[in-house]
C-alpha cells in the first residue's frame, strides 16, 4: 500500500516509517520539521519512502494513490507547549482536518493519533478508553490536550458524516532511541542528568506515576489498530505504572551515574498526577500488548542517547 504518515520526521513518526517500510508498503512522510529532524530520517535510503517538507496545517496536495493516512503531526511534549501553543492548536484542528480532507479525496482510510492526555489529571485509575477525563482548558497544557480531544471529535464526525473509516489511537508515555535531548519530558531529562554527571530533577514530591511503553510497541499497536475495524479510541500503552521517584532511582541504575536526586517545586500547572493505561480492548480487540521490557528498552534509549551527547559535545569541540 502506499501510506501517508505526517509528522513522519518526528520520533514516534520516524519509527513507523521504518515499521511501514519493512512490512512492504510505500511511504509518504510529510513534517514541518518545527519538532521533527530530517536526521531521523535520514538512513531510510529506500526508493519507496518520499520525504516532503510541508506544514500540514495548510492545504495537503499529494499527486496519486494514497491507501491509508496515519495523522501523528504534532509538538508534544512541555517545552513545545510553552514555545509553540498556537501552532499545537492549528495542527491539532486545522492540520487534522486537512488530513481527513486527503483521506476524504483519495478514499481511503485514516489514523489519528491521539494521546493518554485527553484524560487529564485523571480521577480514575487505571484510565480506561470510556472515562472522559479531568482537564483544565486554560492551563499550559491546554493546547495540546484540547487540539486532541478536538481532534478526536473531528474525526469520529468525518466518519458519521462522510463514512471515512477512522481509527483513533490514545498514546500513553512513549519512550525509545530519536527521542530529542531536551525536548522537556522525563526520559530524557533524566538520562541527559544521569550521562552529564548532573542532579536529576524531581518536581513535586516524585509520588506521581507514569507508564512508560518503547516506541516499537506503541508503533505496532498503532499498526494493528490501522488494520482493525475498530472505530473508536484505543490505549496503547505500557500497564506498569511507576513513580517518578521510582523512575530516577532506575536511571543512575542502569547508567551507572553517581549523580543525586533533587527536588523542585511543582510547578503552577502541574503534571497529572497518575498515568496507566486500562490495555482491557486493545488486548481483547487487537491482540496487542508490549514486549520489550522495561529495563531492556530503557538501555537501548540510554545507549542511543550517550551517543548523541558524545556527537554533539565533539561536533562543539569542532572534532566532526
Amino acid at each position: 500500500m502506499r501510506c501517508v504518515v505526517t509528522g513522519g520526521a518526528g520520533f514516534v513518526g520516524s519509527h513507523l516509517c521504518e515499521r511501514l517500510l519493512a512490512d512492504g508498503h510505500e511511504v509518504v512522510a510529510i513534517d514541518n520539521l518545527i519538532t521533527g529532524s530530517v536526521a531521523n530520517i535520514a538512513h531510510l535510503r529506500d526508493p519507496r519512502f518520499d520525504f516532503f517538507h510541508h506544514d500540514v496545517s495548510k492545504f495537503i496536495y499529494l499527486a496519486g494513490a494514497v491507501d491509508f493516512v496515519f495523522h501523528l503531526a504534532s509538538p508534544a511534549s512541555p517545552v513545545d507547549y510553552l514555545e509553540y501553543p498556537i501552532q499545537t492548536l492549528k495542527v491539532g484542528s486545522l492540520g487534522t482536518h486537512n488530513a481527513l480532507g486527503l483521506a476524504k479525496e483519495k478514499g481511503c482510510g485514516l489514523l489519528f493519533a491521539s494521546t493518554s492526555e485527553v484524560y487529564g489529571d485523571p480521577l480514575v485509575n487505571p484510565q480506561p478508553e470510556t472515562y472522559h477525563g479531568n482537564v483544565s482548558t486554560t492551563g499550559l497544557r491546554g493546547c495540546y490536550d484540547e487540539a486532541k480531544r478536538f481532534g478526536e471529535a473531528l474525526v469520529m464526525a468525518y466518519q458519521r458524516q462522510h463514512g471515512i473509516p477512522t481509527r483513533i489511537i490514545r498514546i500513553f508515555n512513549t519512550y525509545g532511541p530519536r527521542m530529542r535531548l531536551r525536548d522537556g519530558r522525563v526520559v530524557p531529562n533524566f538520562i541527559c542528568q544521569a550521562v552529564n554527571g548532573e542532579d536529576l530533577t524531581i518536581y513535586g514530591d516524585g509520588q506521581q506515576t507514569r507508564s512508560f511503553c518503547y516506541v516499537d510497541d506503541t508503533v505496532d499497536g498503532m499498526v494493528r489498530l490501522a488494520w482493525s475495524q475498530e472505530a473508536l479510541p484505543v490505549n496503547i500503552g505500557n500497564p506498569d505504572e511507576r513513580t517518578i521517584r521510582q523512575f530516577a532511582e532506575d536511571i543512575l541504575r542502569l547508567t551507572g551515574s553517581r549523580s543525586q536526586i533533587v527536588y523542585q517545586p511543582m510547578p503552577t500547572d502541574n503534571d497529572p498526577q497518575q498515568r496507566r493505561p486500562d490495555i482491557t480492548k486493545a488486548r481483547t480487540l487487537l491482540g496487542w500488548e508490549p514486549r520489550v521490557p522495561f529495563e531492556e528498552g530503557m538501555v537501548r534509549t540510554i545507549d542511543d542517547m550517550r551517543r548523541r551527547l558524545r556527537d554533539e559535545a565533539a561536533a562543539g569541540k569542532g572534532l566532526s
